[in-house]
């Protein structure tokens, strides 16, 4: 890796009487490539834009379609047109130690247009070149040899051991924060550490309170089955929930307590203990949140990173005896790095449509996805009505009478069906002395009462005819007197109030009751358990977690209970938010663990 620093930049200053050197012109041109790099390594990185495929034409050959690629550098990299090479003939081959090379392309600038030198600097030089061509290379090399691409840590995602001995390594990993009504990832990931021929069977249950599975549980159960790996191979489980959107502002995820089976070859293997995860939440949309994490990186910590100044087209497995090879594979899956263009952005869409369905993300056995909420469902509720208001015209027509009436054509008000009142009053401009300039005035009401305006309101009578099926109103207007307007002009406002209980009208409760799904729980002092409840006849709603003796350990107000260090019989009181009266109880059960018991198993 390169740690080539493009920046900062000096361009030119030109004032009257300066003499230009080649030095200056090349100082301008530096200025401009290095800004153009800078950006397209910062907004693009590095990678394949177009074409470069890699194919094997006979057991000899491959052939190098066109195409475009930006090295780590930001230089752009143009194979103008495809390109056939007997793989002997390619740079670095001799060079080979192994079966295994990659073939790689690199920026590479060639003189060209040898021009007669007027002022030779050098005697034997009779002649310069007058271009630098802008071409590439193709060069090999054993893929052992490949540096590793350094990435910076960052502190998105959080992780936690929850089996190490000496064959197998369990993590989970998860997102330090989640977005609240957004699906989010859970990856359980076993790593293999020995050469030992074993196979790893674990199952958990994850206790997970402010978030849901497809089937609405609070608890997630993961595990892997007679798993056998290569040493340093890594196998991933996904699994997906749905943050709840409630009012807390971070939340844990525990390991439940017992719930622990785990065997290296049928024999069991101790696991963590008091395992959890603290995860923020957040009323965010997850773009926003990753775009957030991305960006907060300074230009120093990219540039620790390193650049490459090769772009990586294709792994080769060759057959190499003494005298010849053969070309056995050419391999570009997961070898090429391609950069996601703008440009290609509406097909990229078009193509991503026959994989991912809006509502759904992912499928399989491994992967668990809760349903998501309507925006409209997550939209916190409140007491406050909801208004709208408009401009509308009502035109007349030629030699309008006393008695026409009128209509306007039907108007959404934008505040969907239901019961909308809907009030309009008649729009004018008129001289305002105080301003010392035109006003516009709304007359609500009975327009008589401003009759030493001489604008006031045309003498007609109105009504409103509210569509409340259709979330729209249509208005009606009868002349009073005769008229001489083509259009009457008229603001109206709209209204919709909540209905029912959005008001905070008194619910029935008659039948509605909640429990825990555990009342009862025994645990080891300082463990931790979430209780979850079960709604009856009612839907899900916030719950408050309180307990009803001092020194009985602590609850947060997602519902995990961590016991206190002293044995006991500890009460916990869950109630509704809304409806303090729906409420139960739950007993944790505490007991000091022997020695023999610290560890699940």
């Amino acid at each position: 890796m390169n740690n080539n620093q493009l920046y900062p930049f000096e361009r030119n200053r030109y004032y009257a009487g300066k003499m230009l050197t080649s030095a200056d012109f090349q100082a301008e041109q530096t200025y401009f490539n290095n800004k153009r790099r800078f950006v397209n390594n910062l907004m693009y990185g590095s990678g394949i834009v177009c074409g470069c495929g890699v194919f094997s034409l006979d057991d000899l050959s491959i052939l190098v379609e066109s195409g475009v690629a930006i090295d780590g550098l930001g230089r752009e990299i143009v194979v103008d047109s495809s390109v056939v090479k007997k793989l002997s003939a390619v740079d670095g081959f001799e060079q080979l130690r192994t079966n295994r090379a990659s073939l790689c392309l690199r920026y590479k600038e060639n003189e060209v247009h040898a021009v007669y030198a007027v002022n030779q600097q050098e005697s034997d030089r009779e002649y310069e070149y007058n271009r630098i061509s802008e071409g590439y290379q193709l060069f090999l090399m054993d893929t052992e040899d490949i540096p590793e691409e350094f990435e910076m840590e960052t502190e998105f995602l959080t992780s936690g051991v929850l089996l190490n001995d000496d064959n197998f390594r369990v993590d989970l990993i998860m997102p330090a924060t989640a977005c609240k009504g957004k699906n989010i990832k859970v990856v359980l990931r076993v790593t293999k550490l020995s050469s030992e021929n074993k196979k790893l069977s674990y199952h958990a249950q994850l206790q997970v309170p402010a978030f849901a599975t497809r089937s609405g549980d609070h608890e997630l159960e993961i595990g892997v089955e007679d798993v056998t790996l290569a040493e340093g191979e890594v196998l991933e489980r996904e699994y997906w929930m749905t943050a709840q959107d409630t009012a807390a502002l971070d939340t844990n995820v525990i390991l439940k307590s017992g719930s622990v089976n785990a065997y290296v070859e049928d024999t069991a293997v101790a696991c963590v203990t008091g395992f959890s995860l603290k995860i923020l939440l957040a009323s965010c949309k997850p773009r926003e949140l990753v775009n957030r994490e991305i960006g907060r990186m300074s230009l120093e910590m990219k540039n620790i990173g390193g650049t490459s100044d090769f772009i990586r087209l294709a792994d080769l497995r060759l057959v190499r005896t003494d005298n010849a090879y053969i070309i056995e594979e050419v391999r570009e899956t997961n070898i090429k790095k391609y950069i996601t263009a703008p440009a290609q952005e509406m097909l990229r869409s078009n193509y991503m449509d026959y994989f991912v369905k809006e509502t759904e993300l992912g499928s399989g056995e491994q992967v668990v996805v809760a349903p998501q909420e309507s925006e409209k469902q997550r939209t916190p509720r409140t007491n406050a009505p909801e208004v709208a208001t408009g401009v509308l015209e009502i035109p007349l027509g030629d030699n309008a009478r006393k008695g026409d009436i009128r209509y306007s054509g039907e108007i959404m008000h934008g505040l969907g069906k239901g019961n909308v009142y809907v009030e309009i009053g008649y729009e004018y401009i008129s001289e305002d002395a105080a301003l010392g300039a035109n006003a516009k005035n709304t007359i609500y009401g009975n327009p008589d009462l401003f009759r030493d305006d001489a604008n006031a309101a045309v003498d007609a009578e109105t009504a409103v005819k509210v569509l409340n099926d259709k979330g729209s109103f249509v208005v009606a207007v009868k002349l009073l007197q005769n008229v001489d307007y083509l259009i009457l002009s008229y603001r109206w406002v709209a209204i919709k109030f909540p209905a029912g209980n959005d008001l905070g009208l008194p619910e029935n409760i008659e039948g509605k009751s909640i429990s825990a799904e555990t009342p009862t729980v025994v645990m080891g002092t300082k463990e931790s358990h979430y209780f979850g409840v079960k709604f009856n006849n009612m839907d899900s709603s916030s719950l408050v977690y309180e307990l009803t003796e001092p020194g009985s350990g602590e609850i947060t107000a997602d519902g995990i209970y961590t016991a206190p260090a002293k044995e006991g019989v500890y009460e916990v009181l869950i109630y509704c938010a809304d409806y303090p009266s729906i409420c139960t109880y739950a007993y944790a059960i505490v007991k000091k663990k022997g020695f023999d018991e610290s560890e699940e198993v």
